[in-house]
């Protein structure tokens, strides 16, 4: 779709359509790989013996915290693409 829009010579379109909703959805995207990661690491960890635990309170808690951080992330980006990114499509024709 990027080159789509640059071919056209409308970089600034394809940025006005997806930064408004972006900027919140790629961290939460990135911060949902990161919490994905956090359980087989520590399965690793305990496989190689360098903890006593599979999973700790303290893990579960971490991985907990990151997946609603991206849930929230995402519903913000949701919200701002149904409303905001909406609206700059129309007034963009």
């Amino acid at each position: 779709m990027f080159y789509a829009y640059l071919n056209l010579g409308e970089l600034k379109t394809f940025f006005l359509l997806i930064l408004p909703h972006g900027i919140f959805e790629i961290p939460a995207i990135i911060i949902a790989g990161a919490a994905g990661f956090k359980i087989p690491y520590e399965l690793l960890r305990f496989a190689l013996g360098k903890k006593e635990e599979i999973i700790s309170e303290e893990d579960a808690k971490e991985f907990f915290k990151l997946f609603l951080i991206s849930m929230i992330l995402i519903f913000i980006a949701a919200l701002i693409e149904s409303t905001i990114t909406a609206k700059i499509a129309e007034s963009l024709g």
